[in-house]
């Protein structure tokens, strides 16, 4: 499903702009279709910008990005547009994902109204966003409530249904609980893989926290200063890489 071949992103930096940040320096793996690939690493490493690059939300410097068979890297504005429904991205803040100004029934069902998944009939689109919020565990009522009205587990569902409506092949998780109280941060992992196996979506899995990465994972990345230093079956990094599962209890102590 995703291939990726010597990827780089380079940032300017400086008074002059004459220094040069290696934020993701010559990085090659591969996700199958089905699978779950965690990325891991300390803060700063280059894991969001790699994620951002997959979906071409920010440019290359250099490299290739195959999606599905598709040298994404080279497609013009116009010929992204028609792939990008098929790719999405969970970012660590639900609530700034979602409009503030907008209902919960209306931002789910903003993607149909643009005619991303061709429906148009208000009932078709009413019974779809019901069944949606059924899907990600909200309740009938939440539909006429804002963002500010839930919590920010509700909202990372509200995400979670709003991206579902789009029908996407591959998805960018990039720390999704994050910013989550500890007491929920369980149930909306969960419901990413529960979600995952049903939808077969394909997963590229972000997160600073190697025991996360380990239980939602067929295979973890490790991360560090822009380069991918390990990668493989999720048992045998972590074996490899276990003082990153030390430094991320301590960092929530």
């Amino acid at each position: 499903m995703i291939e990726v071949c010597d990827l780089k992103k380079y940032f300017s930096s400086g008074l002059l702009k004459k220094q040069c940040v290696k934020s993701v320096d010559g990085v090659s793996f591969h996700i199958a279709r089905g699978d779950t690939l965690g990325l891991v690493g300390e803060s700063g490493c280059g894991k969001t910008t790699l994620g951002r690059l997959l979906l071409r939300l920010i440019e290359p410097t250099s490299g290739q990005i195959f999606f599905d068979g598709t040298d994404i890297s080279r497609l013009n504005q116009r010929e992204l547009r028609r792939i990008r429904p098929r790719m999405q991205m969970i970012f660590q803040d639900p609530d700034s994902s979602l409009n503030p100004r907008m209902k919960i029934g209306e931002s789910i069902a903003e993607p149909f109204r643009l005619g991303l998944r061709g429906k148009s009939n208000r009932r078709e689109i009413r019974d779809r966003v019901l069944e949606l919020i059924e899907t990600v565990g909200l309740n009938p009522e939440h539909v006429n409530r804002y963002p500010h009205q839930l919590s920010g587990g509700q909202n990372q569902r509200v995400v979670l249904a709003r991206i579902l409506a789009i029908n996407p092949d591959f998805i960018v998780a990039d720390e999704p609980t994050a910013s989550l109280d500890v007491s929920v941060q369980a149930q909306i992992l969960n419901l990413i893989q529960d979600l995952k196996d049903e939808y077969d979506l394909t997963l590229l899995f972000i997160s600073h926290d190697m025991e996360i990465v380990r239980h939602m994972s067929d295979r973890i990345a490790v991360m560090e200063e822009g380069k991918i230093v390990d990668i493989g079956d999720s048992e045998i990094v972590t074996e490899a890489h276990r003082n990153l599962i030390t430094d991320s209890m301590l960092a929530r102590v």
